[in-house]
């Protein structure tokens, strides 16, 4: 759920932005500010506060022609902060994009606003917003924290033979049961890439270590890993066959 702050100068537009914002249920919160020096003003009184705080704020949706400073401007000094919010510019021109992006933006909207438009903008923040939230593995002991009955605990990432993806979650799969973590897979993904964890389907990453068969059944892929049998989709088969070959040496 999303805290968004909408900055223009103009009060129709912002009025109308703010409108369709909170339409989107996941936007949990949607404030508006009517030019840049407020904005400014709200978004340093909510990092100062930190993420848990009420004003906490998780993405800008910012206007670029604005009296004063520009929406340009604005995203520059948010630069300057440790934990700035995202950006999304909404603007009535299309020659800034380029600068937009080079200021790090996550969305480039023209005005008048689409209803569809603005929710593909909102599914990016989220998108950005889970990655920046998912747990970070302690690299030290190369460990991830899952929550059993109230106590958190470390599993070990080599104890890990599996994990599935369940929507926004995965649950990571053990010799000695399964534990549910709030992470997305894609996540886990690039975070254990490193450790021998490949992707063969979309629910499933797999430890290339633990495959014990690769099983072609009727043009069919499928790995066993200790008793699961996981299916690989076509996608993936390839890339999955060359990197066992290599390990074997073959």
């Amino acid at each position: 759920m999303l805290r968004v702050l909408a900055v223009d100068d103009e009060e129709p537009a912002l009025e109308e932005l703010l409108y369709l914002l909170r339409a989107d249920p996941r936007i949990r919160s949607a404030e508006g500010a009517t030019g840049a020096t407020e904005a400014l003003r709200r978004i340093g009184g909510a990092v100062d506060a930190g993420p848990d705080d009420p004003s906490a704020i998780d993405v800008v949706f910012l206007d670029i022609h604005m009296a004063g400073l520009t929406g340009l401007d604005v995203a520059q000094l948010l630069a300057g902060f440790a934990a700035p919010p995202l950006i999304v510019f909404v603007t009535a021109h299309e020659g800034f994009a380029v600068h937009a992006f080079d200021l790090k933006a996550v969305d480039y909207v023209l005005k008048p606003v689409r209803r569809e438009r603005l929710a593909e903008a909102v599914r990016r923040v989220a998108e950005q917003v889970g990655d920046r939230s998912a747990p970070v593995l302690d690299t030290a002991n190369d460990q991830i924290p899952v929550e059993l009955g109230g106590v958190t605990r470390f599993i070990p990432v080599d104890d890990i033979a599996y994990a599935e993806a369940q929507g926004d979650y995965a649950r990571l799969y053990t010799d000695n049961g399964s534990h549910l973590v709030r992470v997305p897979l894609t996540t886990l993904e690039k975070q254990w890439r490193s450790r021998g964890f490949v992707r063969i389907h979309r629910r499933h990453l797999v430890a290339l270590g633990r495959i014990a068969e690769l099983r072609l059944d009727a043009g069919s892929m499928s790995v066993r890993i200790g008793t699961a049998e996981l299916a690989v989709s076509r996608r993936h088969a390839r890339a999955l066959r060359d990197l066992l070959m290599r390990q074997t040496g073959r």
